[in-house]
């Protein structure tokens, strides 16, 4: 029973305690509330004085910007207002220079037209009192003027001419000094041979049973060379030769080749000759390969298309009066490179337009046109450069020099064509242009006798000295001189030699 109430009272207690805790609490939140609502009121308080400090802050400001901006705003309009003043004062004073202008035009129009009367009524009196001499002199105004200049020259010939001489030989002396000293100094320093590689189409046989064998049996072995080179074989009495003709030398070429070859085998049939112009082909390729590579390097005309140094090796099968057409180029290569560093041109640009000047020769029997043309076209379709295309295209004057490097190339090129041994021709040619030079000179008017001598490198012509005077000499040998340059072709130069002599004679008895 005791421990009953115990527990009774326990619980009681216990009820009695958490009433009392929550009672507490209820308290303590009650007071809590209250001093949180006192500090929000604070906060209000505090952030409604600080935004009206800002909003008059702000205010004030407001206040001040917009000042500064009337007086900015004032002083603009000021300037504006000034330059407006200028720009009217401008106006006012250009109307005023124009209205100026307008009166000293019309005056010098008034001016203008006063004067051309005044030129016009002066023509006329020149004009009549010209008129008027001519009725005295019996003379035209023209036929006067002849007649005075030709007055003049005769009385002062001597000292016109002797003027003139000393000018040209004066002038003339430094040129041409100036002249040998380079192409001294650019020939002296290019040392290659004269003797030229000349290739004949003319074979030797080790015997005459071999022209049986290369006939072969009812002329099948001919047929089928002939077929497999396009060589034209020729197989006469002659003993001991036989002769290739072709206008091609790359196929007179193989066409050698192949047949050495066959001769060495012994065996001549028509499978072992196609065989045979097959090896030879190949050959002939590798051999131009090889031409063309070395030529480029030895000029030093580097990063060339390997297809032009192909086009560029036919050339050492070619021959320009017995003269080797790539050796030529090479040369002439050498010759334009020293002469550009002697005159300060691009010496790269000189060499490589000399190299390719005649590389158009190498298909010129293929393609129609000069081979200056065929050159040209060759080296733009392998973009080779404008600068080396204007280089190499004036060197037979078929286009104007465009730079300096063009005329040393044909500088170079006459040199190399010009030089004692370099080229033969046959006498018929020989014979002809010494015609064709004496023939321009008897056709001028005063010429008496002409002489081609050296050559053809000079002409000397005598004319008759009552029909041309010393001063008309010298224009005689200008005109040949032209002449020659504009209707012949040829290497190097031709010296024009005109002779005026007269001689007195008489007798005493």
């Amino acid at each position: 029973m005791t421990l009953k109430i115990a527990f009774l009272l326990i619980a009681f207690a216990g009820v009695i305690g958490i009433g009392f805790g929550y009672f507490l609490r209820w308290i303590i939140s009650l007071g809590k509330r209250g001093s949180m609502e006192l500090l929000v009121r604070q906060m209000t308080l505090d952030a409604e004085v600080k935004a009206k400090k800002i909003t008059e802050e702000a205010e004030k400001r407001a206040e001040e910007k917009m000042q500064q901006l009337t007086q900015e705003f004032k002083e603009r309009e000021r300037d504006l207002k000034q330059t407006e003043e200028r720009l009217v004062r401008k106006e006012e004073l250009l109307d005023k220079r124009h209205t100026n202008l307008d009166t000293e035009q019309e005056s010098l129009a008034k001016k203008a037209e006063e004067v051309q009367k005044a030129k016009e009524k002066a023509e006329e009196i020149v004009r009549a009192q010209q008129e008027k001499l001519e009725k005295v002199a019996n003379l035209s105004a023209e036929e006067a003027k002849g007649d005075l200049i030709k007055s003049i020259e005769q009385r002062y010939e001597s000292d016109l001419e002797g003027r003139m001489r000393k000018l040209e030989v004066s002038g003339n002396e430094r040129l041409e000094q100036r002249a040998k000293e380079i192409l001294t100094t650019s020939v002296h320093r290019l040392g290659n041979s004269v003797v030229s590689d000349v290739l004949a189409t003319t074979m030797t046989l080790p015997n005459d049973e071999i022209k049986g064998k290369i006939i072969g049996k009812e002329g099948r072995n001919i047929r089928a060379f002939e077929r497999a080179t396009g060589v034209d074989v020729i197989v006469d009495d002659t003993p001991g030769t036989i002769t290739l003709s072709s206008y091609d030398p790359i196929r007179r070429q193989i066409a050698r080749i192949a047949l050495e070859n066959l001769i060495l085998d012994g065996r001549i049939q028509p499978a072992k000759i196609e065989e045979a112009v097959v090896k030879a082909e190949a050959e002939i390729n590798t051999i131009i390969k090889k031409k063309g590579t070395d030529a480029a390097y030895e000029a030093r005309v580097p990063n060339l298309d390997p297809k032009l140094l192909m086009i560029l090796g036919r050339l050492y099968f070619r021959t320009s009066y017995g003269q080797n057409v790539l050796d030529h180029s090479v040369e002439v290569a050498h010759l334009a490179g020293m002469l550009a560093e002697e005159l300060g041109a691009d010496p790269a640009v000189a060499r490589a337009g000399a190299l390719m000047h005649d590389i158009g020769k190498a298909v010129d029997h293929e393609v129609t046109g000069t081979h200056v043309e065929i050159g040209r076209r060759i080296l733009q379709k392998f973009g080779v450069g404008e600068p080396v295309i204007k280089a190499m295209q004036a060197h037979h004057e078929e286009y104007p020099y465009e730079t300096p490097e063009s005329m040393i190339v044909q500088v170079a090129d006459a040199i190399s064509g010009g030089r004692p041994g370099a080229r033969r021709d046959s006498v018929e040619n020989y014979i002809k242009r010494l015609e064709e030079l004496e023939a321009i000179a008897n056709g001028m008017p005063g010429v008496e006798k002409t002489y081609a001598i050296a050559a053809g490198r000079e002409i000397r012509v005598i004319v008759k000295p009552e029909a041309i005077s010393d001063l008309e000499a010298r224009k005689l040998a200008r005109d040949i001189a032209d002449k020659i340059e504009k209707e012949l072709q040829y290497p190097g130069e031709i010296k024009v030699s005109v002779i005026r002599e007269t001689r007195v004679i008489e007798y005493a008895r």
